[in-house]
């Protein structure tokens, strides 16, 4: 069974996409109606934009969402998903390449919750955290410990946990953990703490715009950060996406359900290899590879 998984926030180069619009009509296309629905031309930062540039959050989500469902959409009959997942950001991906939402209003979405989880991130200092080479049980029993927010945010694979939170509850996070032997505690470049309950109201301004918004019934099913288990129901996706905002992204148990399930391949869809090393923590022989043209 075929997975087609699609990456988060942080997999963005200078220069993405530019191969696919050169080369599909379809992919042109796309990126002139994404231009049109976010109001700038993110294709012309797509392609010749700097680092930088790139990392503004209003450009960064919606263009890895664009790889992603462009290649996607580009590979025609040849993409027949058995199962998709996305990373935190790439679940929006995810919906589209399975049906479940029109690459309009997944873009819609995007460019919504990336506004949004801004706007909170300027409300209160707050960071993250890689956490390496502890028992995500023991992160949770410190985190708890903290007289403050931080949370486990992303469970990236087996040894790799990132908690969320203040600024203050972190650091103090990150000097205990380090004290109970974890091998690198370390604070990472990001504009806030994604995936915690400091997203509250990101949460709310998605949770509106998911209301009017139509989901559909999709081809197959997606594995929700949230749960790790694969979804089909139109009003659980919706649920879950909402909730994905202050939860965790549950990827090691979302990889380890989709194995369970039957899965037999990989495909990583979209800018980088992130995913597919992660998959490959689980299980270094598991066959993974690159969407490709």
């Amino acid at each position: 069974m075929k997975a087609y998984v699609f990456p988060g926030q942080g997999a963005q180069f200078p220069g993405m996409g530019k191969d696919l619009y050169e080369s599909s009509d379809i992919a042109k296309a796309l990126f002139q109606q994404a231009n049109d629905i976010l109001g700038f031309n993110i294709q012309q930062i797509m392609f010749e934009g700097t680092e930088e540039e790139l990392k503004q959050t209003k450009v960064t989500q919606p263009a890895i969402f664009l790889h992603s469902t462009i290649l996607a959409a580009c590979l025609g009959e040849s993409f027949q998903p058995d199962m998709v997942a996305g990373h935190s950001l790439g679940e929006i991906s995810a919906l589209v390449a399975n049906k479940t939402l029109s690459f309009e209003d997944g873009l819609r979405l995007v460019s919504k919750r990336a506004l949004a989880m801004q706007e909170a991130c300027e409300r209160e200092p707050s960071t993250m955290a890689a956490i390496l080479g502890l028992e995500d049980s023991l992160v949770e029993e410190i985190c708890a410990s903290i007289n403050g927010v931080v949370v486990p945010a992303n469970y990236n694979c087996p040894g790799q946990l990132v908690i969320s939170g203040s600024v203050a509850a972190v650091e103090e996070a990150c000097a205990k953990l380090t004290e109970a032997g974890a091998k690198r505690a370390l604070i990472l470049p990001v504009g806030g703490a994604f995936h915690s309950p400091l997203m509250e109201p990101a949460r709310e301004e998605l949770a509106a715009a998911i209301k009017t918004t139509t989901f559909h019934t999709p081809i197959c099913p997606v594995y929700q950060n949230v749960t790790a288990n694969g979804v089909t129901d139109p009003v659980a996706i919706q649920e879950n996406l909402v909730a994905q905002l202050t939860a965790p992204v549950r990827w090691t148990q979302t990889m380890n359900q989709m194995i369970a399930d039957g899965c037999t391949e990989v495909i990583e869809v979209g800018p980088g290899k992130v995913l597919q090393g992660l998959f490959k923590k689980v299980d270094r022989a598991f066959p993974t590879s690159s969407a490709e043209l």
